[in-house]
């Protein structure tokens, strides 16, 4: 009885299964940035294959090691893959950073320029306490469920929770040359925080104007995000300098306000809606958190008894009140229960959309984000950018 000798896979075979890794990070083909050093197939069906890590200590190695030996292993003839992880050169990084950039200049926003398919949502609330980071959150994984890209830039810089809702808490990101790699997290959401470029968790950010809105440039612009479907921004509240410096550098970014039912918060989430109107931000929408509890009793026996305790229509008042101030309507997106596993699921870096998508504000999120994701791009309130000329 004669033997076969297998078929050993050809090197465009190994390079097209090899293109098909992306970076964690960067999120595109290993191949395209440069990553993949040598490849080499043997008599007995070793595929060598040694990748460059962008730098020494990539906290994802293990990812795209297992990617890496995942798509070799599955072609035709292949025995063993024996991958061998280096280190970019200082040249090499610099080729990849220009690759990264595409030739344009430094510190340029992508989302400020006309023709960026990138919706931009700003998240912001009159005051504290509202919830805003945890709706931000939420939104962010429930659009990133549906398939879209979404990042999230946690521009509330002193009260930068954002990393810990995500279960990121303590993660660092990449920087290759000057250019900044989000923090990819479990949920498949990319992420930036001030809180993730400090030195220790626990150092205190102590900033004023410049210095803040020199941040916000530096996550927008430093930061290499990609194609993003949606970038969510979670504003710090009230209407200070990063809400100025975000309608000056943002401008074409859309607003949404979060508001609670009592009347104090209310009154101060118009303050930041008309806000970004004066800075010529469209508002989309006000979202009423913790709006209600659920009477657990009466859940138990099937019956839907709800107890304000915060009061009602705080939601309502704020939506009424800015679609009459802007002259376009501002619609209630949706109203959140209070739920704790809405709670639970921020304090573990757990979000409740993922970790548990059947519970009442889980599927209130749900609805806001797929209300969010199923808009068009309107014009009314939005600075277009157009210089008028008086030649005539």
């Amino acid at each position: 009885m004669m033997s076969t000798t297998p078929t050993l896979p050809s090197l465009d075979q190994v390079n097209a299964a090899l293109a098909t890794v992306n970076d964690p990070e960067i999120k595109r083909p290993i191949t395209d940035l440069g990553m993949v050093d040598s490849v080499s197939v043997e008599a007995d069906g070793v595929v060598k294959v040694r990748v460059l890590l962008t730098v020494a200590g990539c906290p994802l190695k293990d990812t795209i090691n297992r990617d890496v030996t995942a798509a070799v292993s599955a072609l035709d003839g292949v025995s063993r893959v024996d991958l061998d992880l280096g280190v970019m050169t200082s040249e090499q990084r610099g080729n990849l950073h220009e690759t990264l950039r595409g030739g344009q200049a430094q510190r340029e926003i992508p989302f400020a320029k006309p023709g960026s398919l990138t919706k931009v949502y700003a998240i912001a609330s009159g005051k504290g306490g509202v919830g805003k980071s945890s709706v931000t959150v939420n939104l962010a994984i429930a659009l990133a469920k549906t398939g879209r890209k979404v990042g999230i830039v946690d521009a509330d810089i002193y009260g930068h929770s954002v990393p810990a809702m995500l279960g990121a808490a303590d993660a660092r990101p990449t920087q290759v040359e000057d250019l900044i790699m989000p923090v990819p997290t479990p949920s498949g959401v990319s992420a930036i925080s001030i809180g993730m470029l400090k030195p220790k968790r626990d150092q205190v950010v102590a900033w004023r104007g410049p210095m803040l809105d020199r941040a916000l440039v530096q996550m927008l612009s430093d930061v290499y995000w990609g194609d993003l479907d949606v970038l969510l921004l979670d504003l710090p509240p009230g209407t200070g300098d990063v809400a100025i410096s975000l309608g000056q550098h943002l401008p074409n970014a859309e607003v949404v306000v979060v508001t609670t039912p009592q009347e104090a918060a209310a009154e101060v989430a118009e303050r930041a809606g008309t806000m970004a109107s004066m800075m010529h931000q469209r508002v989309v929408g006000v979202i009423e958190n913790m709006s209600y509890l659920p009477c657990p009793h009466c859940t138990a026996e099937g019956k839907d008894h709800r107890l304000d305790i915060f009061g009602s229509g705080g939601g309502e008042r704020v939506a009424a009140t800015l679609s009459q101030r802007f002259g376009y309507d501002v619609p209630v997106l949706g109203s959140i229960p209070l739920d704790t596993s809405l709670r639970e699921g921020g304090d573990t870096g757990k979000p409740v959309v993922e970790a548990d998508p059947t519970s009442p504000a889980a599927a209130a999120l749900t609805a806001i984000a797929e209300r969010l994701d199923g808009r068009g791009r309107g014009l009314a309130g939005m600075q277009l950018g157009l210089t008028p000329s008086n030649k005539f």
